[in-house]
């Protein structure tokens, strides 16, 4: 697994019929993938989030779209930034995402997080928690998925799970790629740095240098090379040659840049790159055709270099 430069959708607030929602979902990951991005992530969440709309915006249900989106693609790796745990059992996900394996000829990512966004929790009816109870439940729930996308049978009796010899096939792989979303020090880093291929940091501009050194030590602790794990951080783009920094909301100053596709780059480089992660996934939430184009031109030197 390799995502130096991801690309992910988080809106499908287009302003068209629901008939031209999802032509328009597959013209932005064409897009994505002839500019060079590596891969193409949908969010996992049934209501829109807070800070892009009210929850009744339209939201599609993420593997349902990215199953059709392996169809319409044919290099770009797919896959969730990042899978909820809560809304799945694990073996559910297991099957899920080797389906999704199969379907797209090998370039599923299963990415995944403990869940957080509590009002799709309470309307649907799934158990939130405490942070604890979900971080243990997706704990739980590794010891589960890891083995099942292996070609393993597990057997497994939890607090909140329990299996017996489950199994997943067909597979397409021996091993699908990890990616956790988070920047928690006592948690999430750790069980990145001894579970998964690619972290996934959820930070702002300034914390990120401290957030690679929390990762080199977890990898250091338990005997692992640290550049085994790649790094990516979650950066929201405005391409717009006459967009300005002024237009960015005072909540997101720490994770959003504005500009053109050359001054979008360089902002980039320079907050995200220089700081010592390895790669970069943008999302546009207002994308127009060839604004990503631009950007992958500008970004693909960038995290190849």
């Amino acid at each position: 697994m390799t995502t130096r430069l991801g690309f992910q959708i988080p809106n499908f607030s287009y302003g068209t019929g629901v008939s031209e929602l999802f032509p328009t979902v597959i013209a932005q990951a064409q897009e994505a993938e002839a500019a060079g991005f590596d891969s193409v992530f949908l969010m996992d969440h049934f209501y829109q989030l807070p800070m892009l709309g009210s929850p009744d915006q339209p939201m599609l249900e993420a593997y349902t779209a990215l199953g059709a989106l392996a169809t319409a693609t044919s290099t770009v790796q797919l896959g969730t930034l990042v899978t909820g745990n809560t809304y799945r059992n694990p073996t559910l996900l297991a099957k899920v995402i080797t389906t999704l394996d199969v379907v797209s000829a090998g370039r599923a990512i299963l990415g995944i997080g403990t869940g957080w966004f509590e009002l799709e929790h309470d309307q649907l009816g799934f158990e939130f928690g405490t942070f604890t109870d979900r971080f243990n439940r997706l704990g739980e729930a590794l010891q589960i998925i890891l083995p099942m996308i292996t070609g393993e049978r597990p057997t497994f009796s939890g607090r909140w799970y329990r299996t017996e010899q489950a199994m997943a096939e067909p597979r397409y792989r021996d091993r699908i790629p990890l990616l956790i979303g988070g920047s928690g020090e006592k948690k999430t880093i750790p069980l990145a740095a001894r579970h998964f291929d690619h972290l996934n940091i959820i930070a702002g501009f300034d914390e990120l240098p401290g957030k690679i050194q929390a990762v080199r030590r977890s990898c250091e602790e338990i005997g692992r090379d640290p550049a085994t794990l790649e790094t990516s951080a979650l950066i929201t783009a405005l391409v717009d040659d006459d967009a300005t920094a002024d237009q960015i909301p005072a909540e997101m100053s720490q994770r959003m840049v504005v500009g053109s596709a050359d001054a979008v780059a360089e902002q980039i480089k320079t907050k995200v790159l220089d700081a010592g992660v390895g790669g970069v996934i943008i999302n546009m939430p207002f994308a127009t055709p060839g604004a990503i184009t631009a950007a992958g031109a500008a970004l693909r030197p960038l995290v190849d270099g």
